[in-house]
C-alpha cells in the first residue's frame, strides 16, 4: 500500500473543523498531533497500526493518537480511495472510550463529504 495521504475536511460552510481544533491546542499539542500526521504519511499505516498512532473505532472511521504528558489528543478520519484520507474534527480525549457522539460526529461528516463530492474521488 502507498503511503496515506491526509487531508482535512472543510464544510459546505466553509468551516474547517479540524483546522479550528488544532488552532485551540497549546503549542506542544499541535506540534505533536501534527509531527503523528507526517509520521504517519512517511512511514505507512501498518508501522502507524504498529506503534499504536492510529486505531479502528467502527466499520470507517478511525482516529489519530497523540499524547504531550496527561493531555490526549485525538484526530478522526476516514479512507475515501487509494491513499487518500480525509481528517474531520478533533478533540481532547478525557475518558479511557473515544465518546460514541464523536464517533457519530465524524460519521455526519463524512456523509457531507460523500453527499458534496458525488462519488467524485
Amino acid at each position: 500500500m502507498k503511503h496515506p495521504k491526509f487531508e482535512f475536511y472543510t464544510r459546505p460552510n466553509g468551516r474547517t473543523e479540524f483546522i479550528e481544533f488544532l488552532q485551540s491546542l497549546p503549542t506542544k499539542d499541535k506540534q505533536k498531533l501534527l509531527a503523528t500526521i507526517s509520521m504517519i504519511q512517511e512511514q505507512g499505516l501498518l508501522v502507524a497500526q504498529r506503534m499504536e498512532w492510529v486505531k479502528k473505532l467502527d466499520s470507517d472511521i478511525f482516529e489519530i493518537r497523540s499524547k504531550v504528558s496527561s493531555n490526549i489528543q485525538r484526530a478522526l478520519y476516514f479512507h475515501v480511495v487509494n491513499d487518500r484520507f480525509i481528517i474531520t474534527h478533533g478533540f481532547t480525549k478525557k475518558t479511557q472510550k473515544t465518546p460514541t457522539a464523536e464517533i457519530k460526529h465524524a460519521k455526519t461528516l463524512k456523509k457531507e463529504f460523500e453527499e458534496n463530492n458525488d462519488g467524485k474521488h
